[in-house]
């Protein structure tokens, strides 16, 4: 489906659907056509909120989770949203993770998909070398087990990003914060229902750190799905979708929160 973003102040999002809140925050490198089968699938019978990150416009002083965890508050403070079902995707995992624990009343669900947080090999370690399109192709195919999946408007929407100096100051910026910020002591405070979607083959964050989310977070539960890299929603939209219709089933909001 054709997504139609919206404008409200600052805050351009995705608002599609009517019911209890999916509200989905994208990675580092990702935008808001990542959820694409999501919103699909799920705004037939849920409201699906994707605010689009300002990950390239935010003010460089606070270019890093922190900051992007108080846009997600703001957002969701001008929305009205509540009783959120939180799914992060990459960078949108850690944001996801660090929006719960300060916001604990907000959340009910946690859904993570190749979730920052504990480890990740961005970009392989290094950031994309300005100006030489093959390299970048390579590094954006190194996201998925298909490198079919990284298409060439995908491709093309990371070598602008990267060919832009204030853009990269931003991303790298962010990406040494969620370095930085490893989460393993504190996510054992987490108690909400959190489903993880893993893709068996993601050499960002491999599936050891999907082990590693598990084993940390009490009320969790793992899926793996093979032939998939860092970004399941993408590459095995429907196997996602699957897991995650089943998740919302067996988790259901109490009468007293809905």
């Amino acid at each position: 489906m054709d997504l139609q973003i919206k404008q409200e102040g600052k805050f351009q999002f995705i608002d599609e659907g009517e019911g209890e809140v999916l509200l989905l925050l994208h990675g580092l490198f990702g935008a808001l056509s990542n959820w694409n089968g999501v919103v699909d699938h799920f705004s037939k019978n849920y409201r699906v909120v994707i605010p689009l990150m300002p990950i390239y416009e935010m003010p460089l002083h606070k270019a890093g989770v922190p900051g992007l965890v108080n846009f997600v508050e703001d957002f969701v403070n001008l929305k009205k949203l509540k009783d959120l079902t939180l799914l992060g995707n990459s960078l949108g995992g850690h944001v996801g993770l660090v929006y719960t624990l300060d916001n604990p009343s907000m959340v009910k669900r946690l859904v993570l998909t190749g979730s920052s947080g504990l480890f990740e090999d961005s970009m392989g370690g290094s950031f994309p070398k300005r100006g030489n399109y093959e390299y970048v192709e390579e590094r954006v195919g190194y996201t998925f087990y298909d490198p079919k999946t990284a298409t060439k408007e995908l491709v093309d929407e990371v070598f602008s990003i990267t060919n832009s100096n204030s853009k990269c100051l931003r991303i790298i910026a962010i990406a040494k914060s969620a370095q930085r910020h490893n989460m393993a002591k504190d996510i054992t405070n987490i108690e909400v229902p959190t489903l993880l979607i893993w893709g068996l083959n993601d050499t960002i964050t491999p599936p050891l750190v999907a082990y590693e989310f598990n084993r940390l977070m009490n009320n969790s539960e793992l899926y793996f799905i093979d032939k998939c890299g860092h970004a399941p929603m993408m590459e095995h939209p429907e196997k996602f979708n699957s897991i995650l219709d089943r998740f919302l089933a067996k988790t259901p909001l109490t009468k007293a929160s809905a």
